[in-house]
Parts: C-alpha cells; sequence; structure tokens
C-alpha cells in the first residue's frame, strides 16, 4: 500500500521548470507561472476568405514555445481537447480550430476544404501573426485524429521543416474509396446532427468515390522520409487500414516511426490518459 501510494504521489508530482513531467502531465497541474501563465486565446484563423473559430492553448512560461496543430476528425464530435490540455501541461502550445463549414465557422464543408483548411492553419501558425501569439514558427507537429489524421498526413506530406506528424487512428479516405460502396458510406456518417454546413451523409460519400483516391495516406506515407512520425491506432477501429501506412513510411526510409496499437475504440473512449500520456512522451522525446 505505501509503495501505491509513493509511486502515485511520484506521478502527481509537478515538473521543476513549470510543466509537469512526461508521464505526469496526464494527469498532473504545473505550478503557476506568475508573469507568464498558461492562457487560452480565441483566434479566427483566415482560410479562402473566411476565419475559421480557432482556440490557442498557450502553455506557461516565456515563449516562444514549441507548437502542436491538433486537427479534429469528421464532423468532430470527439475534439481531442483534454489531449490539448495535457499537451500543454508538458509545455507546448496547441492550436486548435474548426474546419470551414464545421461547427460555427463560416463557409461550407467538404473534405476537401479541410485538407486547404489544415495548410491554412499551418500556415498562420508560421505567419508574423502566429509568432506574436507566441507560436515558434521553427518547432510545430501536426496532429490530428481520424480525417484529421488525415489531413495532417497529406499536408506533412506537402512541406519541410516539420518536428513531427502525430495520427490518431488516421482515416485512410482512399481505403475506403476502394472497399465500401455508397450505402456503406452513407450509413457510417451517422453522427452528423448539425454540425457541418452544406454538407450531408451523402454529400460526403459521393466526395470519397469522386475523389476518395487523392486522399491515399500510402502515397502520402512514402514522402515522409525524414519527419519523426507518432501513430496511435485503434484495435476496435482503424489499426487494420494504418498498417499499410506505416510499413509504407517505413519502406520509404523513416527510421523514426514510432507505432502504439490500444485496445481501444475509434474514439479511444476508454483510454484517454493512456492516449495523452503516450503523446505528451513522444513529444518530449522529439529534439
Amino acid at each position: 500500500m505505501r509503495a501505491l501510494a509513493l509511486a502515485l504521489m511520484i506521478a502527481l508530482a509537478p515538473a521543476q521548470a513549470g510543466a509537469a513531467t512526461s508521464a505526469g502531465s496526464a494527469i498532473a497541474d504545473p505550478p503557476r507561472d506568475a508573469r507568464y501563465p498558461s492562457a487560452n486565446k480565441q483566434l479566427l484563423i483566415p482560410s479562402h476568405g473566411v476565419g475559421m473559430n480557432a482556440l490557442l492553448f498557450q502553455a506557461s512560461g516565456k515563449g516562444p514555445h514549441r507548437t502542436v496543430i491538433l486537427m479534429h476528425g469528421l464532423p468532430g464530435n470527439e475534439r481531442n481537447l483534454d489531449l490539448a490540455q495535457a499537451i500543454r501541461r508538458a509545455g507546448w502550445d496547441v492550436l486548435t480550430f474548426t474546419y470551414r463549414g464545421a461547427w460555427g465557422s463560416p463557409g461550407d464543408f467538404s473534405i476537401a476544404n479541410a485538407v486547404e483548411d489544415t495548410r491554412a492553419a499551418l500556415d498562420f501558425a508560421r505567419s508574423p501573426e502566429g509568432a506574436k501569439l507566441g507560436i515558434d514558427p521553427r518547432h510545430i507537429v501536426l496532429a490530428g485524429h481520424s480525417m484529421g489524421g488525415a489531413t495532417a498526413e497529406l499536408t506533412a506530406a506537402r512541406v519541410r521543416g516539420l518536428d513531427g506528424l502525430i495520427l490518431l487512428d488516421a482515416w485512410d479516405i482512399a481505403a475506403d474509396a476502394r472497399s465500401m460502396n455508397r450505402a456503406e458510406m452513407i450509413a457510417q456518417s451517422d453522427d452528423f446532427g448539425n454540425s457541418l454546413h452544406n454538407a450531408t451523409p451523402e454529400s460526403i460519400a459521393d466526395e470519397i468515390i469522386d475523389r476518395g483516391r487523392e486522399w491515399d495516406l500510402v502515397v502520402g506515407a512514402a514522402r515522409l522520409r525524414d519527419t519523426p512520425v507518432l501513430t496511435v491506432t485503434a484495435k476496435h477501429a482503424g489499426a487494420a487500414q494504418n498498417r499499410p501506412v506505416t510499413a509504407a513510411m517505413r519502406k520509404a526510409g523513416n527510421r523514426r516511426v514510432a507505432a502504439i496499437e490500444m485496445d481501444t475504440d475509434h474514439p479511444f473512449s476508454d483510454h484517454r490518459i493512456a492516449l495523452a500520456s503516450a503523446v505528451v512522451r513522444w513529444l518530449q522525446g522529439l529534439r
């Protein structure tokens, strides 16, 4: 019993430098920095003539800070904001946003637009406006869950200078375009509610059929020879679909690919602390 209590005290103890330890940031708060405290900053990120709703989780301590840009999936019922908080506790800024036409952002939603919006968020983080907010444009990691993993990977494959890429049970849209019929695609999109403007399960299915093969994560993986990658997959969801993506990265010569499979579902419903711990530990290992 005493050993268990001691282990819990160690896990909950804050780090000395103002951020929780890599393992502890999932459950332990850092001490408050009176001069440079943590803060939330509401933003509008420009993308194709509109401003996407965004929130920057600013870490404590004097910046600039290394930053994770975190993309949500389709439609984004799981936003992974608990993960954003854990990453911030570890000393990173986290930039989150909603794509055009999603969750109140103006414009129309489509997968193609979401890919463009991810690049727009990266461009913003690397801009003078991002630097004024404390983002270090030299140290950015793209991360995404489900469709957000797809937009993150497709963007990372086309840019240079990223510190890393995190794929959370990423959706290989091209694989579904090859293996599913329209009715199956519509049936799996039963959770949209009122979250997407001018998009329906039918319109998304038609977009996958028409353009899905453009968004092939295996093809994109071959371009990621020099980017550190963490891929965390769900055994009861996208793990099998993601294995060829991981294999393609390694075949291309990428020796900095870490792959973790968790015994959980697509939103990591019962592995949230394990997910946060794995992501933060990997981030803290980047050089």
